[in-house]
């Protein structure tokens, strides 16, 4: 097995100051976003999602950002998944952005709640086809027979809904209010920047941290 310990990444790409980033930290994270997309970064809005179910006892996955807007990160799923069932039980969670291409990422941590019902049936009507039926074919977490189950499931749906496919009633999406943020912008030696938003009032309060 390769020796991990010898591996080493030196960043240079950028240094960062509070200054850089304004005094709205959504204002930042939507323009780095809008970076990472201009820099064709792979899956720009990916983050890692992590929550807490009633066991306390963490996970994580990626999940993809919808809309970042003043009112904080949208995205979509089952509501019957493991991550919703946690959500449900812990409506709390913690986001990462990581853009290697960059050398950033952006924490997020905050509240959770569900979108509106009609604001989930848009959002699902306006993915493709195929991921609108394979959404409505997965029940999302649970235990699979084989994999052959599934597409045959698919091909079912297929040929029952051949034009519109209905939300399925488990599927749908949340909001993350943000209570805190910190930017993060790689350096040499492991001397990175790290720059933290906390909710204070109707503003935010800016930290520096060491790296």
């Amino acid at each position: 097995m390769t020796d991990l310990g010898k591996e080493r990444t030196e960043y240079d790409k950028g240094t960062l100051e509070a200054a850089d980033l304004g005094v709205d930290p959504i204002v930042a994270l939507s323009r780095w976003l809008d970076e990472a997309l201009a820099a064709s970064a792979l899956e720009p809005t990916a983050m890692n999602l992590a929550t807490v179910g009633a066991d306390l006892m963490p996970s994580s996955r990626i999940v993809l950002a919808k809309r970042v807007d003043a009112e904080g990160i949208r995205f979509y799923t089952n509501y019957d998944s493991k991550k919703g069932h946690e959500l449900s039980a812990n409506p709390r969670a913690a986001a990462n952005f990581f853009w290697p291409l960059l050398e950033r990422q952006v924490r997020v941590e905050g509240l959770i709640e569900r979108t509106s019902h009609d604001e989930s049936v848009a959002y699902f009507h306006s993915r493709p086809r195929k991921s609108q039926v394979a959404a409505l074919a997965s029940k999302q977490s649970a235990p699979l027979t084989s994999r052959a189950a599934l597409e045959a499931e698919v091909s079912r749906l297929e040929q029952k809904y051949p034009t519109e496919v209905p939300l399925p009633p488990s599927w749908g999406g949340y909001l993350l209010r943000p209570r805190a943020f910190e930017f993060w912008q790689g350096r040499r030696s492991r001397l990175h920047d790290r720059i933290r938003f906390e909710h204070a009032g109707k503003g935010w309060k800016t930290t520096r941290l060491n790296p």
